[in-house]
């Protein structure tokens, strides 16, 4: 069983620490965040340990015996990934939370900071959207699969924290956008999506670009790097059993959304809405009040963040293709 750990203020400087899902959007901008303290950054590639496998994660937490893990490990995509393959996002997301939390317990992790999402909450949940909401009402169907995972993995994380007194904790993101996004059309979320359809209609000289829905769904974006900064701040001063939302507080319109980055674009045609596709929950707004009143807030506006995801996702692209060329050349 995991013995219990001092309570209070958890000191990052000196601390080694664990980012599990390091490649990934998040994993990347809490490394990026985290070189800004005088820590030591621990990672380790999927090649090397597959989160999966539980034998493997205890050996390696023992190995290698973190103070803390920052777990943003997941499988995650849009609602066509979530719908088509449901059986992957339940069972990987079950096994790579309840692996790197029961590891850290037993390996004697003194803090331990598991990633949620709101879209783990009830469907039809009070706006704006508060910690108690959690389990109170049914899931949106179209992501049911990985939000069960995921809550499972929130209430180890809990009952760790409730049960040995651990200093183990949930923060719960909105939408999420930023450098390393996935921009497949088939398993992207909706802001890489639609930024990849209107930049590709822009360059072919299109005059309009299909999204799915109706456009009228209210969703709340926050930069992966306000993000990263909530999570390091939260690491410091939080501690409580209860999950914590970490989210920009404000909402807009999948329809105005497009109209923003059609605007980081140079997009000027216009948008067809198919409501023949599901627009997934109506309305998706955090309640961000005990997370303000503890310190801190966001510093990225949307329209600046949009402008910087296109610039850093072109730049990506050109080097996949000039490294594509290169071994081309090579060959």
């Amino acid at each position: 069983m995991p013995a219990t750990t001092d309570r209070g203020r958890f000191e990052i400087a000196g601390s080694r620490i664990f980012v599990a899902g390091h490649r990934g959007m998040v994993g990347s901008a809490l490394v990026r965040r985290l070189e800004r303290e005088a820590c030591e950054i621990l990672t380790v590639d999927r090649a090397e340990l597959d989160l999966r496998r539980q034998a493997d994660v205890e050996r390696w937490m023992q190995r290698e015996k973190p103070d803390a893990v920052m777990i943003a490990a997941a499988r995650v995509g849009g609602i066509q990934a979530n719908a088509t393959h449901p059986t992957e996002f339940l069972l990987d997301n079950l096994l790579i939370g309840a692996n790197l939390v029961n590891a850290a317990a037993e390996s004697g992790v003194r803090k331990l900071l598991f990633l949620g999402s709101s879209c783990i909450y009830p469907r039809l949940a009070p706006q704006p959207i508060s910690e108690a909401a959690m389990l109170t009402g049914p899931l949106e169907p179209t992501n049911e699969a990985y939000a069960v995972a995921k809550i499972a993995g929130m209430l180890l994380t809990r009952s760790l924290n409730v049960q040995y007194g651990l200093p183990y904790i949930t923060a719960m993101p909105p939408n999420l956008y930023g450098p390393n996004d996935h921009y497949d059309l088939q398993t992207s979320h909706v802001l890489p999506a639609l930024m990849r359809k209107i930049f590709e209609a822009h360059q072919a000289g299109s005059d309009t670009v299909t999204i799915w829905g109706s456009g009228t769904p209210l969703r709340e974006f926050l930069h992966v790097d306000d993000l990263a900064d909530a999570c390091v701040f939260l690491m410091r001063v939080y501690d409580e059993p209860e999950l914590i939302n970490a989210g920009s507080g404000e909402e807009i319109t999948i329809r105005d959304l497009a109209d923003l980055i059609a605007d980081a674009v140079g997009f000027r045609g216009h948008f067809v809405f198919d409501p023949s596709k599901p627009d997934g929950t109506p309305r998706k707004l955090l309640n961000n009040e005990r997370i303000r009143a503890l310190g801190w807030k966001p510093a990225i506006p949307l329209s600046e963040g949009l402008r910087s995801t296109l610039q850093s996702w072109r730049a990506s692209e050109r080097d996949r293709q000039s490294a594509q060329e290169a071994q081309r050349t090579s060959d």
